[in-house]
């Protein structure tokens, strides 16, 4: 049995980035930038105005003075001639400073009339022009690997980028064991139940980017096994749910080493979550999951998405932690660490009274998983304690 640190390390060094390809701007969004990639422009491309007024000389920003109008710059259209003094040209917010032109005085400060202005107010100390490239340079580069947020996305449009080189996404195949499972909308008989954990575990999966391929529920013999492991061909991480202890019926490790397995690990110290098993079966990594549903949605996070994050190109790092104080007193832990499901609200973190493994009503009300290391001393209320937010 190994900790959860050491569990997590030998994970991590199953699985590498996956390749890179090329897809167009308006598919990247959620995807992890691969390499990193130059604005092809500056941003603006030109002096632009910031506001709707007159495009003058700085010199003739003096209250009481009037000015000729010789023109008009809108966004999209510039102004071809050149300001002098005691010339103003109208232009509107994003257009193009005109040639000699260094102010920008607003609408708002100056008496129009026909091909006049006469500027009232002096009090603005900007001169409402953008200079180009005040966003960003032709070159400038955006940083990878890092997940592409609209905003980034909204970033390397106005980069003039239509393509972006973004990590493939990890092909994983989910495969939940047990004779005793039907799927969701059919009929149980009277000693099964419903496989609930593939759905959890596919939309957490999905959430951070795999591309999850659910198999159909393997019941618990070899042959049933075998077919299940030879459907995940082709996949770049197996994920299999139940099956991984040391039960009679418990044969996905055994029928898995037959295929070829190279088990890097079974067992952590931690509970939910201690019958995981690890390995590596030909190119795919494996990961055997436990049976129970919280024990497997616990591992989900803690191990199977931050591996998902590092085929992802990302750091190899475990999940973030946060802190918060307790609102209750613990006895000392045991020798596994511990993750309670609690809630947290208002700095103030409670585990829920029931922490058995098999309910599920209980994780969905948690909003934390509260972490007890292993030898954890007796905790008072108020103490700080670490915690991962769901």
């Amino acid at each position: 049995m190994i900790s959860v640190e050491d569990a997590l390390n030998t994970l991590f060094a199953l699985v590498d980035p996956l390749d890179v390809e090329l897809v167009p701007l308006r598919q990247a969004a959620g995807r992890v930038l691969a390499h990193p990639v130059a604005a092809n422009r500056d941003q603006p491309p030109f002096p632009a105005s910031s506001m709707d007024g007159y495009a003058i000389s700085e010199s003739d920003y003096v209250a009481g003075r009037s000015l000729k109008v010789i023109g008009e710059a809108a966004a999209g259209t510039r102004f071809e001639g050149t300001v002098d003094q005691g010339q103003a040209v109208r232009i509107f917010t994003g257009a193009p400073v005109p040639e000699g032109a260094t102010w920008v005085v607003i609408q708002e400060d100056v008496d129009a009339e026909q091909n006049q202005i006469t500027i009232r107010e002096t009090s603005e100390t900007s001169p409402y022009i953008r200079p180009a490239g005040t966003d960003f340079n032709a070159g400038q580069t955006l940083e990878a690997p890092q997940i592409l947020t609209p905003q980034l996305i909204a970033l390397l449009a106005s980069m003039n980028v239509d393509a972006v080189p973004v990590t493939r996404r990890p092909e994983v195949a989910l495969i939940s064991t047990g004779t005793e499972l039907v799927m969701p909308g059919e009929s149980p008989g009277p000693d099964q139940i419903i496989a609930s954990n593939t759905f959890g575990l596919k939309a957490m999966l999905d959430a951070v980017g795999a591309r999850v391929r659910v198999l159909p529920i393997a019941n618990d013999t070899i042959p049933a096994l075998t077919t299940a492991f030879e459907l995940a061909k082709g996949s770049d991480l197996i994920i299999t749910i139940g099956g991984a202890s040391v039960g009679d019926h418990d044969l996905v490790g055994d029928v898995a080493e037959t295929l070829g397995m190279e088990r890097a690990f079974y067992k952590v110290a931690m509970r939910p979550g201690k019958p995981l098993m690890a390995g590596k079966l030909g190119n795919a990594a494996m990961i055997g999951l436990p049976g129970n549903p919280v024990s497997a949605m616990v591992c989900g996070v803690i191990f199977v998405q931050p591996v998902i994050r590092a085929m992802l190109g990302l750091s190899k790092t475990p999940v973030p932690h946060a802190k918060a104080r307790l609102a209750q007193e613990f006895p000392a832990n045991g020798p596994r660490a511990h993750y309670m499901r609690a809630r947290v609200e208002d700095g103030q973190i409670k585990a829920f009274e029931r922490q058995d493994s098999a309910l599920l009503t209980v994780l969905a009300q948690a909003n934390a998983l509260l972490l007890r290391p292993p030898h954890d001393p007796a905790l008072q209320t108020g103490a700080e304690v670490a915690f991962v937010p769901l």
